[in-house]
């Protein structure tokens, strides 16, 4: 199981959002490329960054991604998603560095994208978010919500080609209160490999998640504020001893 520390970034800096509320925004680190230089120094594997500003259709921070990219790319995989929602964007994003791109709001609006992502990337580089409020997808950076229930969205996009979901309770996101398993395993039945996000406070947490057969978990929060080291997340997914 993979681990993935989280950079979401709004106006420049690494934030949080609570609940998937915009109003909610607390601040964690003032320099993103900073964040990930520290986030492979501790061993990670993978990066997951998140553009809100472009997600929320407030302008982007391409130039900051790039920045990032261009610091730590060649020590660690890249995955990211906020906003691409056009030919154009997904064709710019998969020609940099990316080790995966994540498809939201273009996977419910434009079912013609996907496959289009993934004529361009191949099925490695291309995943597809799927963001839930009680159990239906929401989208343009979670400011709306779909009549569509996740799994008949993951079903469409599986039979398309889509090898990767990211799966994450809304409600959950930022609110430390634990994941849910039970949807992102509902989810693996598509048969696609499945990354859960939301929720996760504790290394007891990642002991559950990494009890299952889900692909990897998404963290950010709960590392932000201490409540455990990358480092000791990374150990319990590969089985060993925290600490």
């Amino acid at each position: 199981m993979d681990i993935y520390p989280a950079i979401d970034i709004r106006n420049g800096k690494a934030v949080r959002l609570s609940g998937g509320d915009a109003d909610t925004e607390t601040i964690y680190h003032p320099d993103p490329v900073a964040l990930a230089e520290r986030f492979v120094w501790q061993g990670a594997r993978w990066i997951h960054i998140v553009d809100l500003d472009r997600a929320f259709g407030d302008g982007d921070n391409i130039a900051l991604v790039d920045r990032i990219m261009a610091r730590v790319g060649s020590h660690v995989q890249i995955q990211i998603g906020g906003g691409f929602r056009t030919a154009d964007q997904i064709r710019r994003g998969l020609d940099t560095m990316v080790t995966r791109l994540v498809l939201g709001t273009a996977a419910i609006e434009r079912p013609g994208l996907v496959e289009e992502a993934l004529m361009a990337g191949g099925v490695a580089r291309v995943a597809v978010a799927l963001d839930t409020r009680n159990g239906k997808v929401a989208h343009h950076g979670w400011t709306e919500t779909s009549a569509e229930q996740a799994v008949d969205v993951a079903r469409r996009v599986v039979d398309q080609g889509v090898r990767t979901l990211i799966y994450t309770d809304i409600g959950r996101d930022g609110m430390l209160t634990g994941p849910d398993l039970d949807g992102a395993r509902a989810l693996q039945e598509t048969g696609a490999l499945v990354i859960l996000s939301g929720g996760v406070s504790s290394l007891d947490d990642v002991r559950r998640v990494a009890d299952t057969t889900l692909a990897g978990v998404i963290i950010g929060r709960a590392l932000y504020e201490n409540r455990m080291t990358l480092s000791d997340a990374l150990a319990v997914a590969a089985g060993e001893p925290a600490g």
